[in-house]
């Protein structure tokens, strides 16, 4: 194929979309103003499920906001000044839990989520980091037992979608994770997954996989997209204009800003989440662990215990506030009490969500050429891989093997 594709973003959306591309033989250069496989991915939890299929938003969890909001150290907080801004998306938000719409929303993030640590294994395969992707239950922990209940709406939505699960008891649970405190009574665990070492890292040899065969990468800060008067699209960037037949738009939280010149205005946030990675930590865990009350996951990676969780709202371009980090140090000295938290890193980055957990994919009605990769909420990381084959049958002309209804940019 001798068309020449932009992927406008270099996170590890753009970077699957960019290996699966150069797989069918099309020219790819990928455009950011960042490093590759700094932003969002580099710094999630590196839960790598196929099970994922329970959206952010669900019914019964508008009567938690109150109280998250006025706790310092609950999961989610709202800028004052930016609340004006917010409301119109946290309404569509709670509208989207809506029990009769659920489970098209579960199968479309199924869909996406089902063969990604297939998908990771074999883009790694060959790389010599093919130990970055390792097997992991995910343990989902409880200091209430009762509260560890299959029946639950989220626990039956998996169980619907095949997702091999069980509820353990505390002995069992402490016998799986000796490090946990002795106040998590149960647990539910989710088979047959994987889990990242180090999430920059995967992204970063994917990057360099995707250069040895054949793509370029252009630094520059995008500061536009207009259609070109030879056919296709142009990057206006800080460095000039860069011209493609198509122009794929994986640019995460700042994909909104770039629409809106179009005409194009979608209810993309950019739902900041923060993370603390214990340099030192002097306990180990050996899979994948979501604290159920604090709704935070820590795992064992390259660098020590990271901790990853929080929704903050404050807009795309407010400045850290990592006072959101650092709440969670005492939340899991809580739950690994032999914890050193005497040497920690803190980060924040910018998740791209839309109101119902699912990204936008696809050509853009009225846009021929323009492909629209971007809105993947808090499951970039795992949507990634298929997102990547499913854009780069779009751009080919081929028919992805999903149903892409769900992910279309004008459903709300």
């Amino acid at each position: 194929m001798s068309e020449r594709i932009i992927v406008a973003g270099g996170g590890i959306i753009g970077i699957c979309v960019t290996l699966s591309l150069l797989e069918k033989g099309v020219s790819v250069e990928i455009i950011d103003r960042d490093p590759p496989a700094s932003g969002a991915s580099h710094g999630n939890a590196g839960v790598i499920s196929p099970w994922t299929c329970v959206p952010q938003s669900m019914p019964g969890n508008w009567k938690n906001i109150p109280k998250w909001l006025f706790d310092p150290e609950g999961p989610v907080s709202v800028h004052a000044k930016y609340m004006p801004k917010f409301l119109p998306w946290a309404i569509k938000f709670l509208r989207a839990a809506n029990e009769t719409g659920l489970p098209a929303i579960g199968d479309a993030m199924s869909a996406l989520n089902r063969p990604n640590v297939d998908l990771y294994r074999r883009h790694l395969d060959g790389t010599g980091s093919e130990h970055l992707v390792a097997d992991s239950l995910y343990v989902h922990v409880f200091r209430d037992a009762s509260a560890a209940d299959l029946n639950k709406l989220a626990w039956r939505m998996r169980s619907e979608r095949g997702t091999p699960m069980e509820a353990v008891n505390e002995g069992e649970l402490q016998e799986l994770e000796p490090a946990l405190g002795p106040d998590y009574k149960a647990a539910i665990l989710l088979k047959d997954q994987a889990r990242a070492l180090d999430p920059g890292a995967i992204g970063r040899v994917l990057f360099e996989k995707a250069m040895a065969m054949g793509a370029k990468f252009r630094q520059a800060n995008i500061q536009g997209i207009v259609t070109a008067a030879e056919g296709g699209w142009n990057a206006d960037t800080d460095v000039g204009l860069v011209h493609g037949d198509k122009l794929v738009l994986a640019a995460g939280a700042w994909s909104a800003q770039l629409l809106v010149p179009l005409g194009i205005k979608v209810p993309l946030e950019a739902e900041r989440g923060y993370h603390l990675i214990f340099r030192e930590p002097g306990v180990k865990l050996n899979n994948s662990i979501m604290e159920h009350d604090g709704k935070f996951v820590a795992s064992s990676m390259a660098d020590g215990v990271r901790t990853a969780g929080t929704a903050e709202f404050a807009g795309v371009n407010a400045a850290p506030d990592y006072r959101r980090a650092r709440v969670l140090a005492p939340l899991t000295k809580q739950l690994l009490p032999g914890l050193n938290t005497t040497d920690t890193v803190e980060w924040m980055g910018r998740r791209p969500s839309f109101p119902d957990s699912l990204p936008c994919l696809g050509e853009l009605p009225g846009y021929p050429g323009l492909i629209a990769a971007f809105g993947h909420s808090h499951y970039g990381f795992g949507m990634a891989p298929q997102t990547g084959r499913v854009i780069a049958e779009i751009v080919t002309g081929a028919a992805p093997n999903i149903d892409m209804t769900p992910y279309r940019i004008d459903r709300f």
